[in-house]
């Protein structure tokens, strides 16, 4: 039997998914300009805060947020964000979020011999939104979209395999890279590299949505337990 394609952003429906996590990105975008925490993987809301000040900053995501109801309605999506539709998304990015610390921990500690402070896991992840959507949805996706092309006759196991190792060692070392940048740490370093390769199967395996509610229910969970 002929195995079934997959697309590059994975088995669930990229449009449904990118519905699913807008509320929460919305939410991040207004959220900084009250709390100033910016993600390290978020750039662009940096550029875009330094170009149009708060106000501009501001109107600018009111338009966006008034777009995203338009094409909402007149697409007919607005039942993607129906509890009983984004309910057992949620429900199931939770699952994944209590079970993720547990899981990676036993391979650090168990397996590798490496240990992991509190105040290490507290930092170990970042904002689930921006990191999802560019370590996910443009490396990971992305590098499996343009393998695809340039190396069609290529294994697609081992091809995926591959990306996954790459874009996971790319999603932890950018944590330590730039001025702001944390000092490396082996085991920070080791745990990151973990987490972004289940987020990366979660991404591919169930849906961008899946994983980005994972990534923010597992950093929520992270910041209750050590408060």
């Amino acid at each position: 039997m002929k195995a079934r394609h997959v697309p590059w952003h994975g088995r669930g429906e990229l449009a449904a998914s990118l519905v699913m996590i807008f509320p929460a990105l919305l939410a991040y975008q207004v959220g900084v300009l009250f709390t100033g925490h910016v993600n390290g993987a978020d750039v662009v809301t940096r550029a875009l805060y330094a170009a149009l000040g708060g106000r501009g900053y501001l109107i600018l995501h009111a338009c966006v947020a008034a777009g995203f109801i338009v094409w909402l309605r007149r697409d007919g999506r607005t039942s993607t964000l129906r509890a009983d539709v984004l309910g057992p998304v949620l429900l199931e990015a939770a699952l994944y979020a209590l079970t993720l610390g547990a899981a990676i921990e036993i391979v650090l500690t168990r397996l590798l011999g490496l240990g992991i402070t509190g105040g290490q896991v507290i930092n170990a992840l970042g904002a689930g939104v921006h990191e999802e959507l560019v370590f996910r949805l443009l490396w990971f996706g992305g590098l499996v979209y343009l393998a695809r092309r340039w190396f069609p006759g290529a294994a697609p196991r081992l091809v995926w395999l591959a990306i996954l190792v790459a874009s996971s060692v790319a999603f932890s070392a950018a944590h330590h890279a730039g001025p702001l940048g944390e000092p490396f740490s082996m085991h920070v370093f080791a745990y990151r590299a973990l987490a972004g390769a289940a987020f990366a199967a979660m991404f591919w395996f169930r849906s961008l949505a899946h994983a980005v509610y994972a990534h923010i229910l597992y950093d929520l969970l992270v910041y209750w337990s050590w408060s």
